[in-house]
């Protein structure tokens, strides 16, 4: 037999979930609100995370009801995240949920979980193995919900996160190899803020020496071409320079 989310609550009634406010951990929490667990959700607070992700978290939590604590993370005192070599994520779970584990111990959470899905391969998350070994909780995954179904089960639950774009972290748009600073994750966020202002979406600006490297879905290659002069006049305050990746992000 299929092992569910109702299975998952009755073996585990009690849990901590690492809350990113992404479709997956608000699917997650939403479930075990329905469930009546006994469940508090973390977020972390830190220079890889931009600031609507706390929001979007903050009220999701607060349309639950749900308990909610931020958590702040100087990332940048660890050497091993910052130099951003291929381990990168390994280093940057590891510490982070390493982190969350004991304060929700701390808190009576005996076990802690996370969003991963059954969608999320873990040949090309190095991530995941972090996780593996600290023994967290991936239910999403362990039911076998993929992102598409965790999409159309959030929709039908009236959760607002149901067609949010995954979005990965800031350190993401930095190349491997090249050490992470504040100014290029501050200038990658107020990029991309600009570009959601504008009303593009599932995109990313990528660091590279200095320039911004755009990558839009296909859909929206020709909108933003229409918006060039005004994107290059803003993103001129924080990059040397700018240039389109004419391979769109669906390709």
């Amino acid at each position: 037999m299929d092992y569910t989310l109702d299975d998952f609550f009755r073996e585990y009634p009690k849990i901590a979930i690492a809350f990113s406010g992404g479709t997956d951990s608000s699917y997650l929490l939403y479930e075990a609100m329905a469930h009546g667990a006994d469940v508090k959700a973390y977020f972390v607070k830190g220079a890889f995370q931009p600031v609507f992700e706390l929001e979007d978290a903050l009220k999701l939590a607060d349309k639950l009801g749900a308990d909610m604590e931020i958590i702040n993370n100087d990332i940048f005192s660890d050497e091993k995240v910052i130099s951003n070599d291929e381990l990168r994520c390994y280093y940057c779970k590891n510490a982070v949920f390493g982190k969350l584990k004991e304060i929700s111990e701390r808190d009576g959470y005996e076990y802690l979980s996370d969003g991963t899905n059954a969608s999320d391969d873990p040949s090309d998350r190095p991530g995941m193995k972090a996780l593996e070994e600290l023994k967290i909780l991936s239910p999403l995954r362990m039911c076998g919900l993929t992102k598409t179904e965790i999409r159309k089960r959030s929709k039908d639950a009236g959760l607002f996160t149901w067609n949010k774009p995954s979005y990965a972290c800031l350190a993401t748009r930095v190349p491997v190899g090249r050490s992470i600073t504040k100014e290029i994750l501050e200038n990658t966020e107020k990029a991309e803020g600009f570009l959601f202002s504008l009303g593009f979406t599932d995109f990313r600006v990528r660091y590279a020496d200095g320039t911004a490297k755009i990558q839009v879905p296909s859909e929206q290659m020709e909108r933003i071409l229409k918006h060039r002069h005004t994107i290059i006049m803003e993103f001129k305050k924080f990059y040397k320079d700018v240039v389109l990746d004419l391979k769109s992000r669906d390709e």
